[in-house]
């Protein structure tokens, strides 16, 4: 009740805002209100922009490089990366109210800045100065006044707050932020089981049979009070969820260079996870995507390799039960949460030497009373800036994998393509030396800390260069070959890997365009074996009322395309065939699966045929209605794009940018993630990002966000790209000078704070004031 009544007053406050008019802005208004003077640079900088308001930076200093970039990262995304640091810092309710006083208390115990201290003193020199300077960038543009600068987008007028300064700590607790441990989502899933009678055979069944609990935070038709669907959506938001990434070598490219071809899995939003940009200063020369509020390209090309990541779905965290700990070894202190519009809240957060006492968070259920704590390669130090300038810089394959081995969290596997045609893949991951064995259980005795005691990096881990296939390819599969540790436990199935070898391994050199076809390609190779055994389980006999839906699903070719019925039929087959033959209760454990056919199938062997085929025939019938209504699979399979802002009450619809049905579903190359579909449902978690390189041709590289560069609604840039996405289309970000001053014509020229200085002495006639602009210093 009371988190009702504060959620009503939040609405309430923030539609009272909303009736100020919002400020509609065209590319030639956003670029005249990027700062241009005063700035804390060596330097001028030139900053050119094509329509879409991508930038590409030109600097003649690495650090005045860095303070751009800033400066770009705070005019696009300032709102954005201050909730994002408001985020890792536990600090939600001083801009919400009371509504988000459990989340903050669950960011407290989770901590992540726990490790900012000792990871800042381990950065060596030159890191920390294209960090500073990058935060410096991000400082000017909070310092600038008027109705169109950063500080006054349109959020900060709505909630009625205005920005800090930033400090380079803040950047490391947001690198942190978007390092959360997928294992965190596997267990707050699997928690609600631990109960049964059976959840040891449960849990040794979900290891073995390589199944993990569903990515995304909500399942269509799954019961979920207000707490759980707050964790859902909290888990699924944290992190780099999923993706697609693939190498082809040059002697099976058309092209005879290599190529590389990435698509990222996020929730799907705008303000987008990705910022497009490009950079040439004297330490670097890139075009790629970054994190908003992160001053690395975390997913790019330079004219001498190119590289992207996948969620290697490691084992970064381990749970301990912590209950009979003796009082002295539990560390306990008060936090003070400050809520605006209310009293302030204290919180106890506990800790102990296996990490933070994560069951007293009032959002986590299930726990059987137990005090569990966790231990995070994340609470630990490491220097993940460093790495990745380190990768930005390399030349080759060796220098890449080992700046990789800084890299601890978030565990990726990378896969990579240079200029020689080489391509390769290795796991960039810091992981405790456990034992070959499987765990007995999720949670494990104290006493197993002591795997901890050593920690395995990418040199330790299997790597491949120059793979016979010639193409290497990853979709947070599980990693091939012998391990030297466990690398996880739970990794997506191998439907998307195994459709990336079956395309790319083809007859035929591969081009652009068939990566292209790949980034929008909706066949899932398990759903034709399931489409049959549905049609088997029912026989041939169909009333008038089902045959509809039967003739659909027979002629599917096992393709979720937007237009497909077989797709609409056999989705919701399946969604009523769980709950015939499962009921509510054991339902459940499907619905928080990732790949429920496994189990499904598993069904259709071990269960008796008279009662499969009475439950197919049951949930045919009651998925008939649906299949006349809707007819093809996109009228129920909507992609929403929206900013979060959208889901509020009364004000919600002017943040709705986009709606269209989509093709693809949980396990296609195109994923777009949802639950068991009895009817309409958004797709919140998926493809969000496109990217392309022929690294043959240094202007060939190509990215396209499912949104938008600007993060300030009304922008005429705010989700400009959403249409290049639907018609398959993307933008071009060149390397070569000539290419950029062609292509990115709008100009802004920033100016170090001394050339001010030095023309206001100029125009008050002041002696010896004649120094020439843009000197060095």
């Amino acid at each position: 009740m009371a988190r009702s009544y504060a959620l009503a007053r939040l609405a309430l406050r923030l539609a009272r805002g909303a009736l100020s008019s919002r400020r509609p802005r065209d590319l030639r208004q956003r670029l005249a209100a990027f700062p241009t003077a005063g700035l804390p640079l060596r330097e001028p900088v030139r900053i050119r922009w094509d329509d879409r308001q991508i930038p590409f930076v030109e600097a003649n200093d690495d650090r005045d490089a860095a303070v751009a970039l800033g400066l770009v990262h705070a005019h696009l995304r300032l709102a954005q990366m201050e909730i994002m640091r408001r985020i890792a810092q536990g600090r939600l309710s001083e801009v919400v109210g009371a509504v988000a006083v459990d989340l903050d208390h669950t960011l407290r115990i989770l901590d992540f800045t726990a490790a900012v201290p000792d990871s800042l003193a381990m950065m060596p020199p030159a890191s920390r100065a294209w960090c500073a300077g990058f935060v410096d960038g991000i400082n000017a543009a909070i310092a600038q006044d008027g109705p169109d600068a950063p500080a006054q987008a349109e959020e900060f007028r709505l909630f009625g707050i205005r920005p800090e300064p930033w400090r380079v700590e803040d950047v490391l607790a947001v690198g942190r932020l978007a390092a959360a441990d997928f294992s965190w989502r596997v267990w707050h899933r699997l928690f609600a089981f631990r109960d049964r009678p059976d959840w040891s055979d449960l849990w040794r069944r979900i290891l073995e049979a390589d199944l993990a609990p569903a990515p995304v935070p909500h399942f269509a038709g799954a019961a979920q009070d207000g707490a759980d669907a707050m964790m859902h959506r909290f888990w699924a938001s944290l992190g780099r969820g999923g993706s697609n990434a693939a190498a082809i070598a040059g002697h099976r490219s058309a092209s005879g260079h290599a190529l590389l071809s990435s698509d990222p899995h996020l929730p799907i939003m705008t303000p987008s996870n990705w910022l497009a940009v490009g950079l040439s200063s004297p330490g670097h020369r890139i075009v790629g995507l970054m994190i908003p509020g992160l001053p690395v390209v975390t997913l790019g090309r330079t004219p001498a390799i190119a590289w992207s990541g996948t969620n290697l779905h490691a084992a970064s965290s381990d749970l301990f039960d912590v209950t009979d700990l003796p009082a002295a070894e539990v560390e306990s202190r008060t936090e003070r949460i400050a809520v605006r519009w209310g009293r302030p809240r204290e919180v106890r957060v506990r800790r102990t030497a296996h990490g933070p006492v994560i069951s007293d968070s009032p959002l986590l259920r299930g726990t059987g009373g137990r005090d569990l704590a966790m231990a995070w390669i994340g609470h630990r130090p490491s220097d993940e800036l460093t790495a990745m300038l380190g990768i930005m810089r390399a030349r080759d394959w060796d220098e890449f994998t080992a700046a990789a081995d800084g890299f601890a969290a978030p565990a990726q596997n990378f896969v990579y393509a240079d200029a020689a045609g080489r391509v390769g893949q290795c796991m960039a991951a810091h992981l405790p030396e456990r034992p070959a064995d499987l765990p007995a259980d999720m949670v494990l005795p104290p006493e197993a800390l002591s795997q901890w005691d050593r920690i395995v990096s990418t040199r330790d881990l299997p790597m491949q260069a120059d793979p016979e296939e010639g193409f290497a390819a990853s979709a947070n599969d599980r990693p091939a070959g012998p391990m030297t540790v466990p690398v996880g436990f739970f990794f997506s199935p191998d439907e998307r890997v195994g459709r990336l070898r079956t395309v790319l391994g083809g007859d035929g050199l591969v081009d652009l365009e068939r990566l292209k076809a790949l980034h929008e390609d909706v066949a899932m190779p398990s759903s034709p074996r399931m489409r049959d055994l549905l049609l088997a389980a029912h026989g041939a006999a169909a009333d008038d009322g089902v045959a509809p839906l039967l003739n659909a699903l027979r002629d599917w070719d096992g393709e979720h395309r937007a237009d497909s019925a077989g797709a609409l039929a056999f989705e919701l087959l399946l969604a009523h065939l769980v709950h015939q033959l499962h009921g509510t209760a054991d339902g459940a454990l499907y619905r928080a699966m990732h790949q429920p056919w496994t189990l499904l199938q598993e069904d259709f062997a071990r269960l008796p045929p008279d009662r499969v085929a009475a439950a197919v025939r049951a949930a045919a019938r009651a998925a008939a209605p649906a299949f006349a209504t809707h007819r093809h699979w996109g009228a129920i399979h909507r992609i929403r794009v929206a900013h979060p802002l959208a889901a509020l009450p009364v004000i919600g619809g002017r943040y709705r940018v986009a709606e269209f049905g989509a093709g693809g579903s949980n396990e296609t190359l195109m994923k777009t993630a949802h639950g068991f579909s009895e009817g309409p449902h958004s797709v919140t978690f998926g493809a969000n990002a496109r990217f392309l390189a022929d690294m043959g041709d240094e202007d060939a590289t190509w990215l396209v966000l499912l949104g938008g560069q600007d993060g300030w609604p009304g922008s005429s840039t705010f989700a400009d790209q959403v249409d290049l996405w639907r018609r398959r289309d993307y933008c071009r970000i060149p390397l070569r000078p000539e290419t950029v001053a062609a292509e990115f014509p709008h100009l802004t020229v920033l100016q170090p704070a001394r050339v001010a200085a030095e023309q206001a002495a100029i125009d008050r006639g002041a002696p010896g004031a004649a120094a020439t602009p843009g000197g060095g210093q």
